[in-house]
């Protein structure tokens, strides 16, 4: 799979490091249990289909990116710089 960079353009997969969902995360209030702690880290959904995801550049520039893909036939969609309006 490869990865179009804003910034340094089609890179290969390897370069970046999946970060998660890119939708806003609701992290547990202060005075959570254990227990919703331990599932607000360690449960994630795992869609088949579209989906919009952080990607980080680690290998690259260090860019954060969204990357809207399908996670069933790999094919990418766009990327865009988070918080940017660039998008390839």
């Amino acid at each position: 799979m490869r990865l179009s960079c804003p910034l340094c353009g089609e890179r290969d997969r390897r370069e970046f490091t999946y970060q998660g969902a890119a939708a806003m995360v609701d992290r547990p209030a202060p005075g959570a249990t254990t227990e919703q702690w331990s599932d607000w880290l360690h449960l994630r959904d795992n869609p088949a289909g579209r989906t919009r995801d952080l990607w980080y550049h680690e290998a690259g520039c260090g860019a954060w990116l969204v990357v809207e893909r399908d996670t069933v036939t790999h094919e990418i969609f766009g990327t865009a710089l988070v918080g940017g309006d660039h998008a390839d």
